[in-house]
């Protein structure tokens, strides 16, 4: 792994899904602990971004696009004239629900929706990982994809789609590890649980009351800080890893 930022030359993140939550966490952590940090959405760059960063450090994408995001690829490349990449999160995803905001089953989603929601989800992190590989392998990065506690149980509120993409982005972690090792490149995943986000769901205390030892929510630092550890030195020796984010629900 390189030096810290602290005392050697300054680490990049690249980030998508950063303008809330989790993501939004996540920018605040690395920023504070001098990362520069790009980041990417569907969204322009916000003028008024909390962070301190610029539209040189932010990329619009639409990750639904296999075209668009090939696009970002080659443009993020552009934007790390050391040929350097020290870490990628994947945490940009789409849970799309039903009428009323409720669970979409497996029997009532469009396949049309299946295949967003998988492109998004699963297929983005793949394409994006195979192409900054090189930059990573330089870097000697890390890559952390955050899946899902609904990727291993059938969730009251994730849909049908959103879970099982995240349950193939558990596995491709596995392979992602296997394949990416040799080169140098640790690969990760987190599974966050009930996470205090502005897109909970109605009924979500009746969870945190019913199935969760700890009896609260998580909070997005409290994710960002693991997306920061297995990104940094202290994590050395751990890859293929999924760690689970939710206060003792998934026991």
């Amino acid at each position: 792994m390189p030096p810290s930022s602290d005392n050697g030359p300054r680490r990049t993140l690249l980030l998508t899904g950063a303008s809330r939550g989790i993501g939004h966490a996540t920018v605040k952590r690395f920023s504070a602990a001098g990362w520069r940090v790009i980041t990417c959405s569907r969204h322009p760059f916000p003028e008024n971004c909390p962070w301190e960063a610029g539209p040189e450090d932010h990329i619009q994408v639409d990750l639904s696009s296999p075209e668009n995001t090939a696009e970002a690829i080659e443009e993020i490349k552009r934007r790390l004239p050391d040929g350097q990449l020290n870490a990628l999160v994947n945490n940009a995803a789409i849970s799309p629900k039903a009428e009323g905001g409720k669970r979409l089953s497996a029997i009532g989603t469009d396949i049309k929706v299946w295949q967003h929601v998988f492109q998004v989800n699963f297929f983005a992190p793949i394409m994006l990982a195979r192409g900054l590989i090189d930059q990573l392998k330089v870097g000697h990065g890390s890559v952390v994809n955050v899946t899902s506690i609904a990727g291993s149980r059938v969730h009251p509120f994730a849909g049908a789609a959103y879970a099982t993409s995240k349950a193939a982005l558990a596995s491709l972690t596995r392979e992602m590890a296997a394949d990416f090792g040799p080169l140098g490149i640790r690969v990760n995943a987190i599974a966050p649980g009930e996470i205090d986000t502005a897109i909970l769901s109605p009924g979500t205390e009746k969870i945190v009351e019913q199935q969760i030892p700890m009896h609260r929510l998580g909070t997005p630092d409290e994710v960002a800080k693991i997306i920061y550890v297995l990104c940094t030195e202290t994590s050395s020796y751990v890859h293929g890893a999924e760690i689970h984010i939710n206060g003792g629900q998934h026991v």
